[in-house]
């Protein structure tokens, strides 16, 4: 299966395996762009994924960047090498990969495969972002991939004049103009909530500080609360805890581990459950550093220098300190931790809680209750209490059960969900949004509020990032598909006429031929290249190879 070619005396993989390594290196094109796109898009959800990778290891540390930077520079070397073969092939060469760019196209490829399919076994809700992103990015993705099939067509075209064989032509012609007619009948089969006319948009989403404002002080403590009622956020969320002796206080992870210095201060009860420490041992603990150490949104090197020393002195927060701070100004919604069945008050913290909450002074209607226990108890006690489900269920049972509200993930609800609910006069909150895009992107399926760690910045945004009345999407639609059609055409005509009449010859047949009839050293050199040339090409009988010596060449 190898070859010796005379003229460089090098060995060489017959063509067959330069198309196998083409198609290696377009399938690890592809894949690498699926999966950086996705792990762009998934940006809104790298502090989950963090915590995720932190419950699976033990350990914080920030994963998204160094996988970002991973897949950019994996993408690009494949793209660098995808052009270099597109530009050998376009003057008609072979890509003679080197062994060490087909060492690292394989390892690129597998490494591709497997991260993805990882992330598809332990995060595979995390898939859904990539059709929702679509929502807001489809439209344009449709108009550059447009703009890269019509510029091929000037190597398929160049192709095509080459080809002597009709057969060859036609499955050449046939493939490119079925990727171009899918390309071009792609739009009827993108949808977005965001093509839809101005007058028809629904007010912005009311946005909720998730544990207060994250991104500006360490989550569940007073400061981020504070800067959360400063932001003028509507409401905000917070998880609830009670302590070995019945104090209810914040915090998000069974242990104290990730959010306070515990490991330092109790170093034996570190893996302990939060509520199974009493408060006198709580207060101990700093609950801001590891905020300023981990710089979990990468924005603790933009606070001032006021805020840099109260987020490093924040220790743990007590529910009835964080209602002090927000009971006039926002709404409520309220996790709940279960607690171990060791616990003193395990039957009794709801009525404990519930206690806190009404002595705060807080409005009734601004609290959004969302645990499932004890909800018949909760309506005697506070009637006025916005029930909230955790779950997705449909609109008759969530009335039988005297739900008004549903707190879900947002990417547990399409745009019928929310309209169906909407009918059934049902809230839908969505959490947890971060981005613009993804904001937009409710704000046009007219989702009512969002829970968000970035409400500074969600709250800036005067308008979704891009809205589009349908016909004028449908006139760039077909505009975009005409101006190709026609660049298309051109080319091929082009092509046609500049390289139909030219005939393939081996280098050596060219420079034979323009040789002057005489004997030297370079005329000889020349013939013998042409005979093993035509006998690879298949002059391989003793009398062609006889006649083609009597004859001298």
């Amino acid at each position: 299966g190898i070859k010796w070619d005379p003229a460089d005396t090098a060995f060489s993989f017959p063509p067959q395996w330069e198309r196998l390594w083409f198609l290696i290196l377009t399938s690890s094109f592809f894949l690498t762009l699926v999966w950086f796109y996705f792990w762009w898009e998934v940006h809104n959800d790298y502090n989950e994924i963090n915590w995720f990778l932190y419950n699976r290891m033990g350990y914080w540390s920030d994963w998204s960047i160094p996988i970002l930077v991973t897949t950019a520079a994996g993408f690009t070397y494949i793209t660098m090498l995808l052009i270099l073969a597109l530009c050998h092939i376009a003057v008609g060469q072979q890509m003679n990969l080197h062994w060490l760019h087909k060492i690292g196209l394989v390892t690129t490829l597998i490494t591709t495969v497997v991260t993805m399919s990882s992330i598809a076994q332990l995060w595979d809700d995390e898939w859904e972002m990539v059709f929702i992103s679509l929502q807001a990015t489809a439209p344009f993705l449709h108009i550059g991939a447009l703009a890269a099939v019509t510029a091929l067509s000037w190597l398929v075209a160049g192709q095509f004049a080459r080809t002597e064989k009709a057969t060859s032509q036609m499955l050449m012609f046939t493939a490119y103009l079925a990727v171009v007619v899918a390309l071009y009948l792609v739009p009827l089969t993108i949808s977005s909530p965001c093509i839809m006319e101005k007058k028809a948009l629904g007010p912005k989403p009311a946005i909720l500080g998730h544990r207060g404002a994250p991104m500006l002080a360490p989550e569940n403590t007073l400061m981020s609360f504070q800067k959360a009622v400063e932001q003028k956020v509507h409401g905000v969320q917070a998880d609830v805890v009670l302590s070995y002796d019945g104090v209810p206080f914040l915090m998000h992870d069974k242990t104290l581990r990730r959010t306070t210095n515990v490991e330092e201060v109790f170093p034996e009860r570190a893996y302990e459950h939060s509520s199974m420490f009493n408060w006198t041992d709580l207060e101990k603990l700093n609950a801001g550093e590891w905020f300023l150490q981990n710089d979990p949104f990468w924005t603790a090197g933009s606070l001032t220098r006021a805020d840099y020393l109260e987020a490093a002195n924040q220790s743990v927060c007590k529910l009835e300190d964080m209602l002090e701070v927000i009971k006039d100004n926002t709404s409520l919604i309220l996790n709940f931790q279960d607690l171990p069945a060791a616990h003193p008050y395990y039957s009794a913290y709801i009525n404990i809680t519930l206690e806190t909450i009404l002595a705060s002074g807080i409005q009734q209607q601004a609290v959004m209750w969302l645990p499932d226990m004890e909800r018949q108890l909760v309506r005697q006690i506070a009637p006025g209490f916005q029930q909230t489900s955790g779950l997705k269920l449909d609109a008759e049972r969530l009335r039988e059960k005297g739900i008004v509200k549903l707190n879900l993930r947002y990417t547990k609800v399409t745009n019928e969900d929310v309209r169906d609910y909407a009918m059934a006069n049902l809230s839908v909150n969505l959490y947890t949004v971060n981005e613009p895009w993804l904001f937009s992107i409710l704000w046009c399926a007219g989702v009512p509020s969002v829970t968000s760690d970035s409400s500074h910045v969600l709250r800036k945004v005067p308008f979704p990032i891009w809205l589009m009345p349908p016909d004028e999407y449908h006139l760039i639609w077909i505009t975009s598909d005409l101006i190709s059609f026609l660049v298309i055409v051109g080319v091929f005509v082009f092509q046609k006429w500049r390289l139909g009449s030219i005939r393939t010859y081996n280098p050596e047949q060219i420079m034979l031929s323009a040789a002057v009839r005489r004997s030297s050293q370079d005329v000889k050199i020349m013939k013998e290249k042409l005979i093993f040339s035509e006998i690879n090409n298949g002059v391989e009988t003793t009398d062609e190879l006889s006649f083609c010596s009597e004859n001298g060449y």
